[in-house]
């Protein structure tokens, strides 16, 4: 449970958590989002924007490799379009309508998607 103030781990952050959390700017935030299209925040009303826990490990990392490693904004780019190239994410397998499902073929989609999601 989340101390007092604090949000799970799984809440979605907004855009001013995020820049109080890394110590960025907002607007640097909203500059990764136009050059990293992995980067997408939910947007809601308003446009207010909403981070995943996924989107902060990634807003964190491009921190360390831009900040710290001396990544270029364009090398960062090369780097994470070849990473998704790399691991493709096997096809899960389609049922049939009508076909009873079974718990291995429930098992094996769940391997597949934590997979997948392991890759990410």
């Amino acid at each position: 449970m989340a101390a007092a103030g604090e949000k799970a781990a799984g809440a979605f952050r907004t855009i001013g958590e995020v820049s109080r959390d890394t110590g960025l700017p907002q607007h640097i935030l909203r500059y990764w989002e136009t050059r990293f299209p992995q980067l997408r925040p939910l947007q809601r009303a308003g446009k207010r924007r909403y981070y995943r826990p996924e989107d902060v490990a990634l807003v964190r990392r491009l921190d360390s490799l831009l900040n710290q490693e001396g990544y270029t904004v364009r090398g960062v780019q090369k780097l994470l379009a070849s990473e998704t190239r790399a691991a493709p994410v096997p096809a899960a397998p389609v049922p049939v309508a009508g076909a009873p499902v079974d718990a291995a073929s429930l098992t094996s989609i769940r391997d597949l998607l934590a997979t997948a999601l392991a890759q990410n």
